[in-house]
């Protein structure tokens, strides 16, 4: 049996009333005068005075005995009873609420989505507060927002409550986690209290100071959502979208593809739990386009979460890869002529336009560093700052070995090639080295690195320190493969080539005008202000909701982003029981959080029943006997 607990056992003082109310049923009662027809009715009288006698009064008096219960029953309630849960009761009580867009997730009977069922829970644990307790709310999805202070005002805490909203987007408890860290300088913080539905990377990278009370929320019902959705450019005005879908449980549906708010196709999926499916769509646009996913599942299937159901894409306006090619490679240029959606510079083969902007620039010169391109690929030169470390022989020789994992070299077969430019690297020189001045090795030959790869700031610059045409790579079948390979490298770089959806979490960021402030209209119709810097980059913004952003500045729209979810983390509603942490693991609990009922309101309720029987026994008309 659980004896019930005090939490302001001090108020038992209150007791001592009781001796002035008892007093004051000590003095002499004021009997009525009444005219009695005979004196046999005195012995009364004498009977009436010996219950005046000490102790005497208390018999059959129901006022006395009601008054006493009603003034027991409010010190008892100013002690603050409550019976314990015999869980341990902590002064200060951080608790993190999961908000990322899992938490959205309907239940297929009740219709609450795992929010509102967490929301239940904590309006319990604020219910049953006790004196001396205090909350502090803190949200936590991409980022941690702390909602109140330590506080035990029920009105406060309850509209920290009503703040707490979904947002799409994956959860990391680790920013909670810290933050409630920084509290615990200020104050002591024993147990830390986490609402999710375990949505989150098992292993979490922090060592706990406090202990973790996990309750994980009950799973959602079946789901399935888009997780991906890219789009790549096949010879201008052709595109090819891909859109991934994938499910948790047995569903099947369509997905209808809109372009510009008009439809243009849709595709059909059936899978099974834990499956996915790849849907190709083939497409037109010239000009820059939207394109928008749409899931519309069947009748016969569930689907829990509604963030994922919609995809957006941006499509820029479709243009060819425009590449510089030396005029003495005849090699390079007739493959690069091969390759759909491709334009070749200088077109009469004179070497001319040096100073327009390429995407590619492929040459044996290295002054021809100096075009403006993004992706260069030096063929049959030693960079310039390696000029002191290689030396190259005439000599006959071959690859040894090469990164088959480089989008340069991938599909590749280098070892039948013969070359005649025999690369020397010098034997205090390694690819340590190499390493220290920013360059990888692609490929070895028999005598040291053969070929490299350097990243400066956006420019990629592969270089080829043998020269093709003084080998057999020319003819063969590797050849037209490298080219390609180049060129889907530039495609990348550039990103013409392949586009892919935005993701939730930040707006990507713009190029507007130099220190201006921006209105952002956000999908769920609140707007935010946000300011450029002196370089007219709007970066940082929130997107915490999937939707469209409209940039506007003084009412005018300059940019507009469509953000989607595309996380397959929230899609599969897949939550951990367990939490890793950095020295010890934490197991969500058996039990919803069970707290100390206080029992003040019920005794002051009875309290209040007992007067109001008082009143009836006092006020009731005595009963006049008849005859």
């Amino acid at each position: 049996m659980t004896w019930p607990g005090f939490s302001a056992i001090a108020n038992a003082w209150w007791f001592l009333l009781l001796i002035p109310l008892v007093v004051f049923y000590f003095l002499k009662l004021k009997r009525p005068r009444m005219e009695i027809p005979s004196l046999a009715l005195w012995q009364s009288v004498v009977n009436d005075q010996r219950v005046n006698s000490p102790f005497q009064k208390f018999k059959k008096n129901i006022l006395l005995l009601l008054q006493l219960i009603i003034l027991c029953l409010l010190v008892l309630g100013a002690m603050q009873p409550f019976i314990p849960s015999g869980a341990d009761r902590s002064q200060y009580l951080p608790i993190l609420v999961d908000c990322s867009a899992s938490m959205g997730a309907r239940d297929q009977k009740t219709g609450k989505t795992r929010l509102e069922l967490a929301k239940e829970q904590l309006q319990e644990l604020i219910d049953n507060l006790l004196p001396g307790q205090e909350l502090s709310l803190i949200s936590m999805h991409a980022t941690a927002q702390r909602l109140t202070e330590f506080t035990d005002n029920r009105r406060i805490l309850e509209a920290a409550m009503d703040k707490l909203v979904v947002h799409d987007v994956p959860n990391t408890i680790e920013d909670a986690l810290q933050m409630t860290q920084a509290l615990a300088r200020s104050v002591p913080i024993e147990t830390v209290v986490v609402y999710s539905d375990g949505n989150f990377p098992q292993q979490v990278n922090f060592d706990l100071p406090f202990e973790i009370n996990y309750q994980k929320l009950e799973p959602a019902g079946p789901n399935v959502g888009i997780t991906e959705f890219n789009a790549r450019q096949n010879v201008p005005p052709n595109w090819n979208a891909f859109i991934r879908v994938e499910a948790s449980a047995q569903a099947s549906g369509r997905v209808e593809l809109w372009q510009n708010e008009v439809k243009i196709g849709d595709e059909e999926f059936i899978l099974d739990a834990g499956e996915s499916q790849r849907l190709v769509f083939e497409l037109e646009s010239q000009a820059s386009s939207r394109l928008e996913a749409r899931m519309v599942i069947a009748s016969d299937s569930y689907d829990s979460l509604d963030s994922d159901n919609v995809a957006f894409l941006d499509l820029p306006p479709a243009r060819n890869l425009q590449v510089y090619a030396h005029p003495d490679l005849t090699s390079f240029r007739h493959a690069l002529r091969d390759i759909q959606g491709v334009e070749v510079y200088p077109v009469d083969g004179a070497d001319a336009n040096r100073t327009a902007e390429y995407d590619l620039v492929v040459t044996d010169r290295i002054s021809d560093d100096e075009l403006n391109s993004t992706v260069y690929l030096f063929v049959g030169g030693i960079p310039r700052d390696l000029t002191s470390e290689f030396e190259v022989e005439l000599n006959l020789t071959d690859i040894i070995r090469w990164e088959r994992s480089s989008p340069l070299l991938q599909h590749m077969q280098l070892r039948d090639v013969q070359i005649n430019d025999d690369v020397k690297q010098a034997e205090n020189f390694t690819d340590g080295d190499l390493e220290n001045l920013g360059y990888e090795v692609l490929a070895h030959g028999r005598n040291g690195a053969m070929m490299l790869q350097k990243r400066e700031g956006r420019k990629l610059n592969f270089f080829v320190l043998f020269h093709p045409d003084r080998s057999t790579l020319p003819y063969r079948i590797a050849f037209p493969i490298f080219v390609k390979n180049a060129v889907d490298v530039a495609f990348h770089e550039v990103a013409i080539g392949e586009v892919r959806g935005l993701k939730t979490r930040v707006l990507p960021a713009m190029s507007l005008s130099m220190d201006r402030e921006y209105q952002i209209q956000l999908p769920n119709g609140t707007t935010l202000t946000a300011k450029s810097d002196d370089k007219g980059t709007l970066a940082g913004v929130p997107a915490y909701h999937v939707g469209e952003y409209v940039v506007r500045e003084a009412g005018k729209e300059q940019a507009r982003r469509a953000i989607s979810l595309l996380s397959t983390s929230e899609s599969s509603l897949v939550g951990v029981d367990r939490i890793l942490f950095s020295e010890l693991a934490v197991n969500a609990s058996d039990s919803v959080l069970d707290s100390d009922r206080p029992l003040w309101s019920t005794l002051a309720m009875i309290a209040f029943l007992v007067l109001l029987l008082e009143w009836w026994f006092y006020q009731r008309r005595p009963t006049v006997a008849s005859g």
